[in-house]
């Protein structure tokens, strides 16, 4: 459950940074009022991480919280921050085309259903990857540190703030999460972390640039379908040593410490690739 001290540093952060701004703007109010339930939003995904953290730890229920209720749980959280988007911030259903560097209008009902798949999809793609030491968190905070540059970019100061601040959360973190970890992030990082990068992207109304920048959790995401699929279908064989994609790695030689560089390596790159991209 060590996601609980990320969640800590992002709320010390924040609030430290809206009473500064209260103190020092006379145009505070727009930005906290964008970013607090950006935040709100966020601590909500790492909350449905936290129960199932607390039944496997505290109450030692090896099952946790039951999938179909964690994807309840997550699918409310979803549709709140989509609907908050739409409706209360009208930032409109346009969604960037990476490299063609165009936006396209989709309409509002297929928009806020496919927006929800990409917090589902993301949230559930970063907990994949939480499966060695170092290595969600170091892939993450370079995922947002790219979200957080576009955000200075284009002048938006409500990502720009929370994107710093969870960057700044989780390199903390990282500090005792590298091999040999001392403290594992657990369901109630992942998810909040996962919440976070989806929550910035459809705000930044890039969705699809994750497709880019978070590559390493899709392909964590994609090998766990292919095994289960190509199981099934041949009968017990298994197409990858063992799934997530990671695993497959570290079974095949890699060191704990060699994954997490080689993946974070080539997140940083595909990061400035989107960044061009844009």
């Amino acid at each position: 459950m060590g996601g609980i001290i990320i969640i800590i540093a992002m709320i010390i952060t924040i609030v430290g940074v809206c009473i500064y701004l209260v103190t020092t703007s006379n145009n505070s109010g727009e930005i906290i009022s964008k970013l607090i339930p950006t935040l709100i939003v966020s601590i909500g995904f790492g909350i449905i991480g936290f129960i199932d953290d607390f039944k496997k730890l505290v109450l030692k229920n090896t099952k946790g919280l039951k999938p179909s209720y964690k994807m309840l749980g997550l699918l409310i959280v979803s549709v709140a921050y989509v609907l908050y988007l739409t409706q209360v911030l009208n930032i409109g259903t346009q969604i960037l085309i990476p490299f063609a560097k165009i936006y396209i209008t989709i309409p509002i009902y297929l928009y806020i259903p496919f927006a929800v798949f990409v917090l589902l999809a993301t949230t559930n793609a970063i907990n994949l990857t939480d499966g060695i030491d170092g290595l969600s968190s170091s892939v993450s905070a370079i995922i947002i540190t790219c979200l957080t540059i576009v955000a200075l970019r284009l002048g938006i100061p409500e990502m720009s703030i929370f994107g710093s601040a969870v960057i700044g959360a989780i390199l903390g973190f990282l500090m005792f999460n590298l091999h040999p970890a001392k403290v594992f992030m657990g369901d109630t990082g992942s998810l909040l972390i996962g919440g976070v990068i989806s929550s910035i992207a459809l705000y930044l109304r890039m969705p699809l640039l994750i497709l880019i920048i978070a590559l390493v959790p899709v392909l964590e995401t994609l090998s766990v379908m292919i095994q289960v699929v190509y199981f099934k279908k041949t009968g017990g064989k298994r197409f990858f040593k063992m799934a997530p994609l990671h695993h497959h790695f570290e079974l095949s030689g890699w060191k704990e410490n060699k994954v997490v560089i080689i993946f974070s390596l080539v997140t940083l790159v595909l990061c400035l690739v989107g960044v061009y991209s844009i």
